[in-house]
């Protein structure tokens, strides 16, 4: 089975690059860039000469909630946009909100980008983390204000910057696949000394190197 490998950047995934580059074997991997445009143009690409039989996505993430503490992993189970759409007399109104997509038109479900697999019980079992809910940004989100509209709006557990354009382009291209996330801070926090990053990197390249043994035998 191929496995597409893929994160915004080399470091979030340096120890499995190493563990894949000792046991070669069905795995390829796709380094995007950072952000949803760059993550989106290199998915399509990719998948469009070379369609896997499954994606994962690997990288660090923020956390809006406590109980998804730095160091954690996650996998998650939706997604979407945090920041598309306008503010109109002090509302944030997305693309939903103004009409311009429909909640359930492909590939949305319940105005969300959903992950099939996520209810899948094999899978369920090979990621054995919290499911959690995530919204993507462009920009990372500091500013209190924007904060609390983000949490009222979108019920968010973690953020990150690519996610959602991951989402959306396997589900327009019918492509299973695998979200994972390594909570480096809590949303909002602006002291580094705080952050977690190299901890989350640690885990999360654990989980993911336990599932691609799990996955593709010949990588042990």
């Amino acid at each position: 089975m191929k496995i597409a490998l893929v994160a915004a950047t080399q470091q979030e995934i340096l120890p499995a690059l190493e563990h894949l580059r000792d046991h070669p074997g069905e795995v390829v991997t796709l380094i995007t860039g950072v952000g949803m445009m760059a993550a989106a143009y290199r998915l399509t690409h990719s998948f469009r000469e070379d369609p896997p039989a499954l994606a994962i996505q690997a990288g660090i993430a923020g956390s809006f909630d406590p109980r998804y503490a730095p160091g954690m992993v996650v996998s998650v189970v939706e997604d979407m946009p945090g920041d598309l759409g306008v503010v109109e007399s002090g509302t944030w109104k997305d693309l939903f909100d103004m009409g311009l997509e429909q909640d359930d038109a492909a590939p949305w479900q319940q105005r969300m980008l959903k992950n099939p697999l996520a209810v899948n019980t094999v899978m369920k079992e090979l990621i054995s983390v919290a499911g959690v809910r995530a919204i993507t940004v462009n920009q990372v989100s500091w500013d209190g204000e924007a904060i609390r509209r983000l949490k009222e709006k979108y019920h968010p557990d973690i953020e990150t910057m690519e996610g959602a354009a991951f989402h959306y382009v396997c589900r327009m291209e019918n492509i299973p696949f695998i979200q994972i996330r390594a909570i480096s801070n809590m949303v909002g926090e602006r002291d580094r000394s705080k952050w977690k990053t190299g901890e989350a990197i640690s885990r999360l390249n654990q989980q993911l190197i336990a599932l691609i043994n799990t996955l593709t035998p010949t990588q042990r």
